[in-house]
């Protein structure tokens, strides 16, 4: 069907389909991860592509919607396993999206969630308009809304959650990153959500129960949400790593912190619901 290249070839690769019409890039949001939380808009972008350059997090699905004989280049971010070295730059990959779109071609850069929530479309969309090249955002459900509704978790709710904060937990010194503020985000009093929390969970509760959260704050983690293989857990910031490693969770995973995690439906709730209907 399509070519399924791990990585863009050569620069001066010819590419079928290129023609003198002035090329295009869109930076598409995926979703979470169940196919049908994709918006017509991505789909209809999808449609145009000439050539898909797509993250590791998309879910398969979600190309049955290029046409055939796109051909499809994986430019998957693998940082969300702890390994900072095994991803594709950032560099490379806004190169060819600008080399394919000054062919003449129509570009689909496919994300999981939605590009601007820590999918690094904000570094994409300016390193496009630097090079003249036009470019629109199809914005996806993002894994921190998308993922705890599927769990029965409202990030905000009158009474128990005045905001909610998206915050990374996968940033480390020798990534180039820094650690959030831990304690400015304990005393925000709204729902944290946090991306790619799994591998430093350790550090984050310490970081968490230092600015004085309370240990018997609910905490849900959320591993491949939204698809058929999603598994969750709810249980208490003082108990969250010792129950996450028993249960054996990893990545991708969302981390849900604050009272709304109440709400949630554990993953037997939601099988034993499924049986009775």
């Amino acid at each position: 069907m399509q070519d399924r290249d791990s990585n863009a070839g050569r620069d001066d690769e010819p590419v079928a389909g290129a023609d003198s019409r002035r090329g295009k890039v869109w930076l598409i949001g995926a979703g979470p991860g169940d196919v049908e939380l994709l918006t017509l808009k991505a789909v209809h972008a999808l449609r145009k592509a000439d050539v898909a350059l797509v993250d590791d997090l998309v879910n398969e699905e979600v190309l049955q919607f290029l046409r055939a004989g796109v051909r499809i280049i994986r430019v998957g971010k693998r940082g969300w396993k702890g390994q900072c070295g095994l991803s594709t730059s950032q560099a490379f990959i806004e190169k060819q999206m600008i080399l394919f779109a000054r062919r003449g071609l129509t570009v689909a850069r496919v994300k999981g969630g939605d590009p601007f929530v820590f999918g690094r479309g904000g570094e994409e969309l300016q390193a496009l308009q630097a090079a003249g090249i036009e470019v629109e955002v199809a914005s996806g459900i993002t894994a921190g809304i998308g993922v705890p509704a599927a769990l029965g978790i409202p990030v905000t709710h009158r009474g128990l959650s005045h905001g909610v904060t998206l915050v990374t937990g996968h940033l480390r010194e020798d990534c180039g990153g820094e650690a959030p503020n831990w304690h400015a985000l304990a005393r925000s009093g709204t729902t944290l959500v946090i991306y790619m929390g799994i591998a430093n969970l350790a550090q984050i509760v310490t970081g968490l129960r230092d600015a004085g959260m309370a240990a018997g704050t609910p905490l849900a983690v959320v591993q491949n949400g939204t698809l058929a293989s999603q598994r969750s857990l709810v249980t208490s910031l003082g108990d969250a790593v010792a129950a996450v490693a028993q249960a054996k969770f990893g990545s991708p995973a969302i981390v849900v912190v604050g009272d709304v995690v109440r709400f949630a439906a554990t993953t037997e709730q939601r099988e034993r619901a499924r049986l009775v209907a």
